[in-house]
C-alpha cells in the first residue's frame, strides 16, 4: 500500500492537492516533505484573496533544519488558510494529509490540476 493517499494529486515540489466542491481545492505538503524538513516551527502562508500561480513560491516552511519555500501546485485565488498552524505548526508533521493542510485555492480553470501526479507517480518521483 502506498503511503500517499490515492484520492490526492501531487506536485514534484512535494505538495498535495485534494479536490473539493466545484473548483475549490485544498493544498498541503506530503509526509515525505514533512519528514525531510524535520520539526516544523513556523509557517508563512499566502493571504486570503491573493492570486497564486502554479510553480510560484507563495510562503515558507521553517523547521529546526532549514527554511523551505512553499510552492503553489495550481493557479487561482486563495480562499482559505489553516489558521491553526500559526499557533501549532507541528500539526503539519503530525497529520500532513488531515489537520495539517495549508491553504485552499479556487482554481483559475478546471484543467488546472491535470499536470499533477497520481499517488503511484509521486511514489516513483521520490524513489519509492
Amino acid at each position: 500500500m502506498s503511503r500517499y493517499p490515492e484520492d490526492l494529486k501531487y506536485s514534484t515540489e512535494h505538495e498535495w492537492v485534494r479536490e473539493g466542491n466545484g473548483r475549490s481545492v485544498r493544498i498541503g505538503i506530503t509526509d515525505y516533505a514533512a519528514d525531510a524538513l524535520g520539526d516544523i516551527v513556523y509557517i508563512s502562508l499566502p493571504t486570503v484573496g491573493e492570486e497564486v500561480a502554479a510553480g510560484d513560491s507563495c510562503g515558507e516552511l521553517e523547521s529546526t533544519k532549514s527554511v523551505s519555500d512553499l510552492f503553489s501546485p495550481v493557479s487561482g485565488v486563495v480562499t482559505a488558510v489553516n489558521d491553526v498552524l500559526s499557533d501549532a505548526p507541528e500539526t503539519v508533521n503530525a497529520d500532513p494529509y488531515g489537520d495539517g493542510w495549508l491553504f485552499e485555492v479556487e482554481l483559475a480553470d478546471d484543467s488546472e490540476d491535470d499536470d499533477l501526479l497520481d499517488s503511484d507517480g509521486y511514489a516513483s518521483h521520490v524513489g519509492e
